[in-house]
């Protein structure tokens, strides 16, 4: 199960070199780490940060979120995630679900309502796709597209343009102290009367956050192709975010086995297979209570080389008993107090 990537989580730096991992064939002896090891122990526990961690420094208000999520947030969640090749290479394009041994699993909008919080009622996030992206996003950002026939921006400029030059944690730097500056950095650059400054800082977030985690691309550049859906801020909360994820990353899934990265949100995926397949043991439950349900986990860090851990996890996803899946891991949630999950309820029954 291969994850990240530097499209996803890059600094900036080099790109991260991709392998190929070929599935062990039958009959071939096991790897020694995989006898070893098994994939239920965890070799070590690293917290991944999320906004609202009660361990990291006191963060500006809910009103000041724009400037509280620096690019050092969205690089820690793909640096959290697990191997995620392998369960890509379970996904059946035909009906749109992984094939395991037991049977079919599908992540639903269920799934995404009470992992990331995001809405699957309101409106459909469509519209109209332009030729050329330049004029609203200069209009709108006040940046440059890539190409002239694209709709992608530079990642670096967006990111630059709210603050944070560079995502790099200095040498002795820790995690507090990287998010500390990041989020200095980011305040320091952004509007904090309203008007127009303010507006385009908010798209410029909007942006980034929409376009590589939401409806994430592999590629290093962020879309803007829902630009013109930011222009009326106010409407913005309307759409069904939540749908266009589990929409954009089905899409993504279906695309060649030969494509070893996974294009949207797939802490999606890392979390639903933490609830629904347990025996992996891939996460560990930090923050009990906590929703959404991807604020309660932390990933199991380990010093294996990537080719043991896809055939630990392989060889685990082989022999896991039926018994062992989780079908209903939400029952006993208090859902009274999740606005979000009652507002969706009346579409978790439905294909999207």
């Amino acid at each position: 199960m291969e994850g990240g990537g530097e499209g996803q989580g890059g600094d900036g730096g080099g790109r991260r070199q991709k392998k190929s991992i070929r599935r062990r064939q039958p009959g071939e002896g096991s790897s020694t780490a995989a006898t070893e090891a098994s994939p239920a122990v965890p070799m070590e526990e690293e917290p991944v940060a999320m906004p609202g961690d009660e361990d990291e420094p006191v963060g500006p208000k809910k009103t000041e979120l724009r400037s509280r999520l620096g690019w050092a947030v969205i690089r820690a969640i793909y640096d959290g995630l697990p191997d995620f090749q392998a369960l890509k290479e379970r996904w059946d394009p035909e009906c749109h679900a992984f094939l395991f041994p037991w049977g079919h699993m599908v992540p639903t909008l269920e799934d995404v309502v009470r992992i990331t919080g995001l809405r699957v009622d309101g409106q459909a996030v469509t519209g109209t796709t332009y030729t050329s992206y330049h004029e609203p996003v200069e209009r709108l950002l006040g940046l440059e597209v890539r190409g002239e026939r694209s709709s992608l921006v530079q990642r670096t400029a967006l990111q630059a343009s709210l603050g944070v030059t560079s995502a790099r944690r200095q040498t002795g730097e820790g995690l507090a102290e990287h998010m500390e500056r990041m989020t200095d950095d980011a305040r320091a650059a952004l509007a904090e009367e309203e008007g127009e400054a303010a507006d385009r800082d908010l798209r410029r977030f909007l942006t980034l956050v929409i376009g590589k985690l939401i409806l994430g691309t592999r590629g290093e550049p962020v879309s803007c192709r829902c630009l013109p859906l930011l222009e009326d801020l106010s409407s913005v909360g309307n759409y069904a975010w939540g749908a266009a994820l589990l929409a954009h990353l089905f899409d993504s899934l279906g695309t060649s086995s030969r494509v070893t990265g996974v294009a949207g949100f797939f802490p999606l995926l890392q979390v639903w297979a933490y609830y629904h397949l347990p025996s992996l043991g891939r996460g560990v439950a930090r923050r009990r209570g906590a929703v959404p349900l991807l604020q309660r986990w932390r990933f199991c860090r380990d010093e294996q080389s990537l080719r043991c851990r896809v055939t630990m996890i392989h060889d685990a996803m082989d022999t896991i008993p039926f018994r062992h899946v989780q079908w209903t891991p939400y029952v006993g949630e208090d859902d009274a107090t999740q606005a979000w999950v009652e507002r969706g309820r009346p579409y978790f029954g439905r294909n999207i």
